[in-house]
């Protein structure tokens, strides 16, 4: 069976097709909207771009028609817009209702919004040519900046190192470390020592000094009072007074009862007090 369009091509047909046009004249749009004066006749025109955007919208939406037909298709459809808008405005001219305000958003089949670039749009398959897709590829949020109390939330005594001892790996290491390194300062010091002995700078071993050591009349106390010492341990001395617990507990007492003046007593009465300590020598 011939498929449709070539039934339409047979001589038939095409003389079929010639009785019914015979003593028609077929009027062709206007390359400038300008040039039309007749409202009717400019939506007539805006209606039929319409239907002409529509089947090429429809034809592009096959990918396999090839990347040069895709292309040519999309600057088809961009160019009947551009002439859409024309007669738009002269129907606006016109007296016409104002389709750029009210007139419905261009949507592709999936009902989005035709993406596009500085008004140019890209319709069906030729959103996915190559160099196209980059252009509506969004660049990914960047992820929203956490606040000081989100941020303090996770610290801890871990955060600080405090519990960097408890895994039980750390200390057997430093352990080691150490001895390593005492081992290490304690052959130097050897080694140094022998070396100035070897040199003849001194004949004797030089006596360690005892940094600690106090000598016995340095204390200010009798030393019938002091505590009895093991033979061979070494005596520590104060050098600032401490006071007792009882010079702490009378001067923790007068600062309450300074207080509690200062709180409740009036000025002539802090007055009157300090007069009477005067007079009794307190």
């Amino acid at each position: 069976m011939a498929r449709n369009a070539e039934k339409a091509m047979t001589a038939l047909a095409r003389f079929r097709q010639a009785q019914l046009e015979e003593g028609k004249v077929k009027e062709r749009r206007p390359f400038l909207a300008s040039e039309c004066n007749e409202l009717p006749k400019a939506e007539k025109w805006r209606r039929q771009i319409i239907g002409e955007i529509s089947k090429k919208v429809a034809q592009i939406q096959n990918a396999g028609l090839g990347e040069f037909r895709i292309r040519d298709l999309n600057d088809e459809i961009n160019k009947l817009i551009r002439e859409k808008g024309h007669w738009e405005v002269r129907i606006k001219e016109l007296g016409g209702p104002d389709y750029r305000r009210f007139g419905p958003k261009m949507l592709d089949h999936e009902g989005k919004e035709v993406p596009g670039n500085r008004g140019y749009k890209y319709f069906g398959a030729a959103k996915d040519l190559p160099g196209v897709r980059e252009l509506f590829e969004k660049e990914p949020a960047p992820p929203p900046r956490k606040t000081r109390a989100e941020l303090m939330k996770d610290i801890d005594a871990e955060y600080y190192g405090y519990r960097d001892e408890d895994d039980g790996v750390l200390v057997p290491l430093e352990l080691e470390e150490e001895k390593r390194a005492i081992a290490k300062a304690v052959e130097k010091w050897r080694v140094e020592k022998e070396a100035r002995l070897a040199s003849g700078e001194k004949n004797e071993e030089e006596e360690e000094v005892n940094i600690y050591a106090v000598a016995a009349d340095e204390s200010g106390e009798d030393s019938d009072n002091e505590y009895e010492r093991e033979e061979g341990q070494q005596k520590f001395i104060a050098h600032v007074p401490v006071p007792s617990q009882k010079e702490i507990e009378e001067a923790l007492l007068r600062r309450k009862k300074m207080e509690l003046l200062q709180k409740y007593a009036s000025e002539a009465l802090m007055a009157q007090s300090e007069d009477a300590k005067r007079l009794l020598g307190v």
